[in-house]
């Protein structure tokens, strides 16, 4: 198995945090990796955060987001956290991506919460790429609804939009 290591950057390139992953498979512009989370056990207030989870991780060079679909050490899906980014850079042993602040979260029954919507205004962004941020929401939200990319294999129910929730 072949470990890569991921970056996590801000939207100025700082790095927030890194951690390994293991490579499932890299096909052109997507990357998937394997991982478990890496923080203390966290309760989001739609889903807890333990260190059994298990995530599968799906990075793409030439779209503005990527995927993270969660689930426990008995392989229940727990859902996908989405993060609006800039593409990412899949380089060798590494992958590196910058975060816009803007998230969309997945249940597994199929619906939606945007997150983050008031850090995602204040940040210095040019105006190209809010544009291109909020495309790649508008995208996410199409493939969910189409059970299309990652979402593709979960039986998703029919998809809803809760309302916006605070950082």
């Amino acid at each position: 198995m072949r470990t890569i290591t991921i970056r996590k950057l801000d939207h100025t390139g700082l790095e927030k945090v890194v951690y390994a992953g293991v490579v499932l498979s890299r096909n052109g512009h997507e990357l998937v990796v394997s991982s478990t989370w890496q923080g203390p056990p966290t309760d989001l207030g739609y889903v807890f955060l333990k260190v059994s989870d298990r995530w599968t991780e799906y990075y793409y060079s030439d779209r503005w987001y990527n995927v993270f679909e969660i689930r426990d050490e008995a392989n229940a899906l727990k859902g996908w956290y989405c993060n609006v980014t800039r593409p990412a850079c899949i380089d060798g042993d590494m992958v590196a991506w910058e975060d816009l602040a803007l998230d969309l979260w997945v249940n597994p029954d199929g619906t939606l919460r945007v997150l983050d919507e008031d850090e995602f205004q204040q940040l210095p962004i040019s105006q190209r790429e809010r544009e291109q941020a909020r495309d790649a929401l508008t995208e996410l939200r199409m493939l969910v609804h189409e059970r299309g990319g990652p979402f593709a294999a979960a039986g998703l129910g029919r998809c809803q939009i809760s309302s916006t929730m605070p950082s």
